[in-house]
Protein backbone atom coordinates (compact mmCIF):
# COMPACT_ATOMS: atom_id res chain seq x y z
CA UNK A 1 0.00 0.00 0.00
CA UNK A 2 2.93 2.48 0.92
CA UNK A 3 4.94 1.41 -2.19
CA UNK A 4 1.75 1.90 -4.64
CA UNK A 5 0.78 5.16 -3.31
CA UNK A 6 0.63 8.63 -5.20
CA UNK A 7 1.50 11.89 -4.68
CA UNK A 8 2.63 12.28 -1.33
CA UNK A 9 0.19 9.21 -0.01
CA UNK A 10 3.24 6.84 0.32
CA UNK A 11 4.17 8.65 3.27
CA UNK A 12 1.32 8.34 5.15
CA UNK A 13 0.23 4.69 4.34
CA UNK A 14 4.00 4.30 5.87
CA UNK A 15 2.87 6.07 8.85
CA UNK A 16 -0.72 4.18 8.86
CA UNK A 17 0.98 0.70 7.93
CA UNK A 18 3.69 1.27 10.99
CA UNK A 19 2.07 3.61 13.50
CA UNK A 20 -1.59 3.32 13.76
CA UNK A 21 -1.97 -0.86 12.23
CA UNK A 22 1.81 -2.05 13.33
CA UNK A 23 1.43 -0.68 17.00
CA UNK A 24 -1.68 0.33 18.24
CA UNK A 25 -3.43 -2.41 16.97
CA UNK A 26 -0.77 -4.99 18.86
CA UNK A 27 -0.36 -3.30 22.10
CA UNK A 28 -1.42 -5.28 24.84
CA UNK A 29 -4.03 -3.94 27.04
CA UNK A 30 -7.06 -3.11 25.12
CA UNK A 31 -8.70 -6.05 23.44
CA UNK A 32 -9.44 -5.31 19.91
CA UNK A 33 -13.34 -5.09 20.03
CA UNK A 34 -12.79 -2.18 22.73
CA UNK A 35 -9.93 -0.24 20.29
CA UNK A 36 -12.56 -0.41 17.50
CA UNK A 37 -15.05 1.16 19.67
CA UNK A 38 -12.86 3.53 20.88
CA UNK A 39 -11.77 4.34 17.09
CA UNK A 40 -14.92 5.56 16.33
CA UNK A 41 -15.71 7.23 19.63
CA UNK A 42 -12.63 9.65 18.65
CA UNK A 43 -13.52 9.63 14.88
CA UNK A 44 -16.82 10.81 16.13
CA UNK A 45 -15.02 13.90 18.16
CA UNK A 46 -12.93 14.35 15.13
CA UNK A 47 -15.65 14.92 12.38
CA UNK A 48 -13.72 12.75 9.97
CA UNK A 49 -16.55 11.33 8.04
CA UNK A 50 -14.83 8.78 5.68
CA UNK A 51 -12.78 6.86 8.01
CA UNK A 52 -15.38 7.38 10.61
CA UNK A 53 -18.42 5.80 8.20
CA UNK A 54 -15.64 2.82 8.18
CA UNK A 55 -15.56 2.22 11.67
CA UNK A 56 -19.32 2.95 12.51
CA UNK A 57 -19.36 -0.53 9.85
CA UNK A 58 -16.46 -2.10 11.68
CA UNK A 59 -18.51 -1.63 14.69
CA UNK A 60 -21.73 -3.20 13.35
CA UNK A 61 -19.98 -6.58 12.40
CA UNK A 62 -19.76 -7.17 16.49
CA UNK A 63 -22.35 -4.61 18.01
CA UNK A 64 -26.19 -3.75 17.69
CA UNK A 65 -26.81 -0.80 16.17
CA UNK A 66 -28.52 0.30 18.84
CA UNK A 67 -25.14 -0.07 20.97
CA UNK A 68 -23.42 1.83 18.36
CA UNK A 69 -26.03 4.37 18.73
CA UNK A 70 -25.90 5.05 22.49
CA UNK A 71 -21.79 4.78 22.27
CA UNK A 72 -22.57 7.77 19.32
CA UNK A 73 -24.62 9.45 22.11
CA UNK A 74 -21.88 9.20 24.78
CA UNK A 75 -20.07 11.44 22.33
CA UNK A 76 -22.55 14.35 22.67
CA UNK A 77 -21.42 16.41 25.41
CA UNK A 78 -17.66 15.96 24.37
CA UNK A 79 -18.21 17.19 20.37
CA UNK A 80 -21.45 18.65 19.92
CA UNK A 81 -24.91 17.96 17.83
CA UNK A 82 -23.42 18.54 14.92
CA UNK A 83 -21.21 15.80 15.18
CA UNK A 84 -23.20 13.62 17.03
CA UNK A 85 -25.99 14.58 14.29
CA UNK A 86 -23.73 13.67 11.35
CA UNK A 87 -22.58 10.43 12.69
CA UNK A 88 -26.46 9.31 13.73
CA UNK A 89 -26.65 10.14 9.47
CA UNK A 90 -23.59 7.73 8.98
CA UNK A 91 -24.58 5.09 11.57
CA UNK A 92 -28.26 4.86 9.17
CA UNK A 93 -26.18 4.31 6.20
CA UNK A 94 -24.04 1.98 7.78
CA UNK A 95 -26.54 0.43 8.54
CA UNK A 96 -28.35 0.07 5.95
CA UNK A 97 -25.41 -0.89 3.59
CA UNK A 98 -24.64 -3.79 6.01
CA UNK A 99 -28.09 -4.92 5.21
CA UNK A 100 -28.46 -5.02 1.45
CA UNK A 101 -24.66 -6.43 1.78
CA UNK A 102 -26.15 -9.31 3.99
CA UNK A 103 -29.27 -9.62 1.53
CA UNK A 104 -26.99 -10.13 -1.60
CA UNK A 105 -24.69 -12.90 -0.09
CA UNK A 106 -27.69 -15.06 0.54
CA UNK A 107 -29.09 -16.50 -2.61
CA UNK A 108 -32.68 -16.56 -2.63
CA UNK A 109 -34.13 -20.22 -1.93
CA UNK A 110 -35.87 -23.02 -4.42
CA UNK A 111 -39.16 -21.39 -3.37
CA UNK A 112 -38.44 -17.95 -3.94
CA UNK A 113 -40.05 -17.91 -7.49
CA UNK A 114 -41.34 -20.98 -9.77
CA UNK A 115 -38.52 -19.62 -12.37
CA UNK A 116 -34.90 -20.47 -11.53
CA UNK A 117 -32.20 -18.06 -11.21
CA UNK A 118 -30.07 -19.20 -13.69
CA UNK A 119 -26.63 -18.75 -15.06
CA UNK A 120 -24.64 -15.15 -13.99
CA UNK A 121 -25.32 -13.27 -16.62
CA UNK A 122 -21.55 -12.38 -18.04
CA UNK A 123 -22.62 -11.73 -21.69
CA UNK A 124 -24.09 -8.32 -20.52
CA UNK A 125 -22.18 -7.68 -17.00
CA UNK A 126 -20.94 -4.72 -19.03
CA UNK A 127 -24.08 -2.85 -19.02
CA UNK A 128 -25.13 -3.53 -15.06
CA UNK A 129 -24.27 -2.13 -12.01
CA UNK A 130 -24.31 -5.24 -9.86
CA UNK A 131 -24.41 -8.83 -10.66
CA UNK A 132 -27.58 -10.30 -12.40
CA UNK A 133 -28.66 -13.89 -13.53
CA UNK A 134 -29.86 -14.92 -16.82
CA UNK A 135 -32.31 -18.39 -17.38
CA UNK A 136 -33.47 -17.50 -21.04
CA UNK A 137 -37.22 -19.47 -20.69
CA UNK A 138 -37.49 -19.09 -24.77
CA UNK A 139 -35.76 -18.64 -27.86
CA UNK A 140 -38.06 -19.19 -30.54
CA UNK A 141 -40.98 -17.27 -31.94
CA UNK A 142 -40.45 -14.74 -28.98
CA UNK A 143 -37.03 -14.10 -26.79
CA UNK A 144 -38.11 -14.39 -23.05
CA UNK A 145 -35.89 -13.86 -20.65
CA UNK A 146 -36.12 -14.63 -16.89
CA UNK A 147 -33.73 -12.06 -15.15
CA UNK A 148 -32.63 -12.26 -11.95
CA UNK A 149 -31.31 -9.08 -9.69
CA UNK A 150 -29.33 -9.31 -6.51
CA UNK A 151 -29.89 -6.38 -4.33
CA UNK A 152 -29.11 -2.89 -6.22
CA UNK A 153 -28.20 -4.25 -8.87
CA UNK A 154 -29.85 -2.36 -11.84
CA UNK A 155 -28.59 -2.34 -15.74
CA UNK A 156 -27.62 0.79 -17.90
CA UNK A 157 -30.01 3.24 -19.25
CA UNK A 158 -30.38 1.81 -22.81
CA UNK A 159 -33.15 1.63 -25.47
CA UNK A 160 -34.81 -0.73 -27.82
CA UNK A 161 -35.11 0.63 -31.25
CA UNK A 162 -36.91 -0.74 -34.49
CA UNK A 163 -38.37 0.97 -37.49
CA UNK A 164 -41.24 -1.11 -37.05
CA UNK A 165 -42.86 -3.04 -33.85
CA UNK A 166 -40.26 -3.93 -31.20
CA UNK A 167 -40.16 -2.79 -27.59
CA UNK A 168 -40.48 -4.77 -24.52
CA UNK A 169 -42.53 -6.44 -21.77
CA UNK A 170 -41.66 -6.78 -18.44
CA UNK A 171 -43.51 -9.02 -16.21
CA UNK A 172 -42.28 -9.12 -12.20
CA UNK A 173 -42.20 -12.72 -10.81
CA UNK A 174 -40.44 -12.25 -7.41
CA UNK A 175 -38.70 -9.56 -5.12
CA UNK A 176 -39.26 -6.08 -5.50
CA UNK A 177 -37.49 -3.96 -7.94
CA UNK A 178 -37.72 -0.71 -10.14
CA UNK A 179 -38.75 0.92 -13.42
CA UNK A 180 -38.13 4.04 -14.57
CA UNK A 181 -38.35 6.09 -18.15
CA UNK A 182 -36.21 8.89 -18.94
CA UNK A 183 -37.75 12.52 -17.45
CA UNK A 184 -40.26 10.46 -15.51
CA UNK A 185 -40.72 9.06 -11.42
CA UNK A 186 -39.39 5.67 -10.74
CA UNK A 187 -41.93 3.16 -10.51
CA UNK A 188 -42.07 0.48 -7.57
CA UNK A 189 -42.39 -3.38 -8.96
CA UNK A 190 -43.67 -6.31 -7.31
CA UNK A 191 -44.90 -10.09 -8.58
CA UNK A 192 -47.76 -9.58 -11.24
CA UNK A 193 -46.40 -6.11 -12.09
CA UNK A 194 -46.54 -5.56 -16.05
CA UNK A 195 -44.40 -2.80 -17.55
CA UNK A 196 -44.79 -2.04 -21.60
CA UNK A 197 -41.91 -0.54 -22.94
CA UNK A 198 -42.42 1.03 -26.71
CA UNK A 199 -39.80 1.38 -28.83
CA UNK A 200 -37.16 4.52 -28.91
CA UNK A 201 -38.11 4.89 -25.30
CA UNK A 202 -34.65 5.32 -22.96
CA UNK A 203 -35.26 3.48 -19.73
CA UNK A 204 -34.16 1.04 -16.65
CA UNK A 205 -34.94 -1.15 -14.34
CA UNK A 206 -33.72 -3.30 -11.67
CA UNK A 207 -33.85 -3.89 -7.73
CA UNK A 208 -34.83 -2.64 -4.87
CA UNK A 209 -32.02 -1.31 -2.48
CA UNK A 210 -32.57 -4.38 0.16
CA UNK A 211 -34.14 -7.31 -2.04
CA UNK A 212 -33.70 -9.37 -4.68
CA UNK A 213 -35.57 -9.09 -8.13
CA UNK A 214 -36.76 -11.23 -10.96
CA UNK A 215 -38.80 -10.66 -14.04
CA UNK A 216 -39.58 -11.92 -17.06
CA UNK A 217 -38.25 -9.64 -20.09
CA UNK A 218 -40.08 -10.17 -23.34
CA UNK A 219 -38.90 -9.03 -26.81
CA UNK A 220 -41.59 -8.13 -28.79
CA UNK A 221 -41.41 -8.74 -32.89
CA UNK A 222 -40.89 -5.68 -34.89
CA UNK A 223 -38.57 -4.78 -38.03
CA UNK A 224 -34.87 -3.87 -37.83
CA UNK A 225 -35.03 -4.03 -34.20
CA UNK A 226 -31.85 -3.50 -31.90
CA UNK A 227 -31.01 -2.20 -28.41
CA UNK A 228 -28.48 0.95 -27.41
CA UNK A 229 -27.03 0.29 -24.16
CA UNK A 230 -26.31 3.99 -22.46
CA UNK A 231 -24.78 5.43 -19.14
CA UNK A 232 -24.70 3.94 -16.02
CA UNK A 233 -27.70 4.96 -12.92
CA UNK A 234 -25.46 7.04 -10.97
CA UNK A 235 -25.31 6.46 -7.23
CA UNK A 236 -26.84 9.51 -6.56
CA UNK A 237 -29.82 9.06 -8.78
CA UNK A 238 -30.22 4.81 -7.47
CA UNK A 239 -29.49 6.16 -3.70
CA UNK A 240 -32.54 8.05 -4.15
CA UNK A 241 -34.88 5.20 -3.68
CA UNK A 242 -36.03 3.34 -0.77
Amino acid sequence: MAKNGKDGMPIINYFLASNCFGDYYTRKGLDLNTRELLTMAILVNLGTEPQLKAHIGANLKIRTAEYVEQAIYNCLPYCGYPRTLNALRLLKEAAAEAKTATVAKTMPGKDWSVFPVGKPNDAYAKYFVGKSYLDMISTEQVGVGNVTFEPACRNNWHIHHAKKGGGQILIATAGRGYYQEWGKPAVELKPGDVVNIPAGVKHWHGAAPDSWFQHLAIEVPGEGTSNEWLEPVSDEEYARLK
